[in-house]
């Protein structure tokens, strides 16, 4: 397989001169409509001043329409040539470490989930923003979701041989970006909520007397302009599908209303799922969302279009030109109620389509993920309560910035290792690998390590435990709530894994040492491995008591020229020295 650096780069220069192309074609076509408005004007003043035949204004006028639709198309190869120059943009920055800021953050998925706070999983720079490539709310949603949720073995080992299929096959995962261009992410829950709702309902009946009118109507013109008839029968006719209109203005304000979904977001979902309509795949996970799609006689890629073209036609007749012409001939009455039928029939099938989609986009973000780190494997997964991974990385941290360690727990081995260390040592960096790790592994994703046995774990972490003012919450008393539901974790049906950093801080030593034994037996006690990080060495004394189930590692640093050094690797053993009076004399405090 081509490294992704190099795919990357050679797919940008493609498409780099598929933007240039584009916009000197743009440019020619532009000229070429300034130019043939010119001639239509100037024939247009010699069929007035020097009596040329008008005929002679056919030829403009069928050269610009026929420079108008080439136009059209034009832009829109112009346009898509710059979204994938972005998408292969925002890849680069990726490899290059470049990415945080530059992407969604998803922080609306932060709200009321009890660690993702402490694992950076939304925000910005957080693992949804590396991570996200998807361009519908759906998309977003379900990606969210695997993050906040950890899944079932066999429902992460469908991911994983799904993740594995889409790796190498970028072009279906640039088309599913790029067919979303740069607009913002398509509203498909605004969708979803709509097709859920209740129908308004319009009789047959109605719908025949809307489209009769439209017949009457147009025959009494078409009478009226041949002579056929008279326009005094044209004239007071209009005043019948009128009030046939006023009768029913309500109900069909009502389903415009709630129908108003921008028309670019159907289409954007009508090409979605018909590139997906026409993919074939090996895997389970993603063959069943394939066929779930092929449900009946029409496609729902057609559907959607359908409905797409009555919202495009109903917008339509807001136009000042068009309106007149539509209040007569009741189009709005008539889309209406189309939209409403197609509501009825249709409605309920939309929730599943939007969850393939959904589904297909997640998929494809971690499959995008995969491709970027091929060296990176899927974990293997276990029943027992376990975590052991050789050479575990950060997945927010680069190749250059991030220190491998191999990390333990459970098993044969320890059930809780007690990490100690200096200041910015390393330690909550430790916590936040094993956690992101964890998350990516229960997602489906590849693992920011170079092996990782693990079993479906749960997790509790306090590394971001903050006071609360309108709370009347201090620190310590949050934490300890915290600890509270971590211990009421590790006594439910997935074992837990709990990630405390610096255990009880805000409390004497005396009352640390007693509090963080009896929350540590309780934690072990129930089944669940972890680890907890301190300053206190008197805790590191707690390790004898624990038996085999326990064990101590450390971070180390050293002093160099008057600056300290960290070479971020986890040692065995309790740490013997701290940095706290080095680092306070090396920003200026005389101490």
């Amino acid at each position: 397989m081509i490294e992704p650096r190099d795919e990357y780069e050679r797919r940008l220069a493609t498409s780099g001169e598929a933007v240039a192309r584009g916009e000197r074609a743009h440019l020619l076509v532009s000229n070429l409509r300034l130019a043939v408005v010119a001639l239509a004007a100037l024939e247009g003043w010699l069929t007035v001043h020097n009596g040329i035949s008008p005929a002679w204004m056919l030829f403009p006028t069928v050269f610009f329409i026929g420079l108008v639709v080439v136009h059209a198309r034009v832009l829109n190869h112009l346009e898509r040539a710059r979204c994938t120059r972005s998408l292969y943009e925002r890849g680069a920055n990726r490899l290059d470490g470049r990415w945080a800021g530059k992407g969604c953050d998803g922080a609306r998925f932060l709200e009321d989930h009890p660690y993702a706070r402490d694992l950076d999983l939304f925000g910005r720079a957080s693992l949804f923003e590396l991570l996200d490539t998807a361009r519908t709310e759906a998309g977003e949603e379900t990606l969210a979701g695997w993050l906040r949720r950890g899944a079932p073995v066999d429902e992460v080992r469908a991911r994983q041989a799904a993740v594995d299929e889409l790796r190498p096959m970028i072009d279906f995962r640039e088309e599913l970006s790029v067919l979303a261009s740069e607009t913002p992410v398509a509203r498909t829950g605004v969708l979803a909520a709509w097709a859920a709702g209740v129908p308004t309902g319009f009789p047959v009946w109605v719908r025949v007397v809307f489209a009769s009118c439209a017949v009457a109507t147009i025959t009494l013109f078409v009478a009226a302009a041949t002579g056929a008839a008279s326009v005094h029968i044209l004239l007071p006719w209009l005043l019948v599908p009128s009030a046939i209109g006023l009768i029913w203005r309500r109900r069909v304000r009502r389903v415009l209303a709630r129908a108003d979904a921008p028309e670019r977001e159907l289409v954007l979902l009508s090409a979605l799922l018909e590139r997906i309509e026409r993919e074939s795949f090996a895997s389970a996970r993603l063959t069943a969302l394939r066929d779930a799609l092929a449900t009946g006689d029409v496609m729902p890629s057609r559907r959607i279009a359908a409905l797409a073209r009555l919202v495009s036609w109903a917008d339509s007749t807001r136009n000042q030109l068009f309106a007149p012409v539509a209040l007569v001939l009741m189009l709005r009455s008539q889309l209406a109620a189309a939209i409403d039928r197609w509501h009825a029939r249709y409605g309920p099938g939309v929730g599943e389509w939007l969850r393939v989609v959904g589904e297909l986009e997640a998929l494809a973000a971690l499959a995008t993920y995969a491709y970027e780190h091929p060296s990176d494997p899927f974990p293997t997964l276990v029943d027992e309560p376990l975590f052991d991974a050789t050479a575990l990385r950060h997945p927010l941290l680069s190749d250059a910035s991030s220190v491998q360690n191999d990390v333990r727990i459970g098993g044969s081995g320890p059930r809780v290792v007690i990490v100690s260390g200096s200041n910015m040592s390393g330690k909550s960096t430790l916590l936040r690998a094993i956690g992101v790790n964890v998350v990516l592994a229960q997602a489906g994703a590849p693992v920011r390590a170079v092996s990782l046995r693990m079993s479906p774990l749960s997790i509790g972490a306090t590394l971001r435990i903050e006071d609360s003012l309108q709370a009347g919450r201090s620190r310590f008393y949050a934490e300890i709530l915290r600890i509270r539901d971590i211990v009421e974790l590790a006594r439910g049906p997935v074992p837990a894994l709990f990630l405390l950093d610096e255990i009880l801080h805000g409390t004497n030593s005396y009352d640390r040492r007693i509090g963080a034994e009896a929350i540590i037996g309780a934690l072990v006690g129930a089944g669940a491995i972890g680890l907890v990080t301190t300053h206190d060495l008197a805790l590191t004394e707690l390790v004898p008591s624990l038996g085999a189930a326990g064990a101590n590692v450390h971070f180390e640093d050293r002093l160099e020229n008057g600056a300290i050094v960290f070479d971020y690797r986890m040692r065995p053993g309790v740490v013997e020295h701290s940095n706290a009076l080095a680092l306070m004399r090396a920003v200026g405090l005389d101490v």
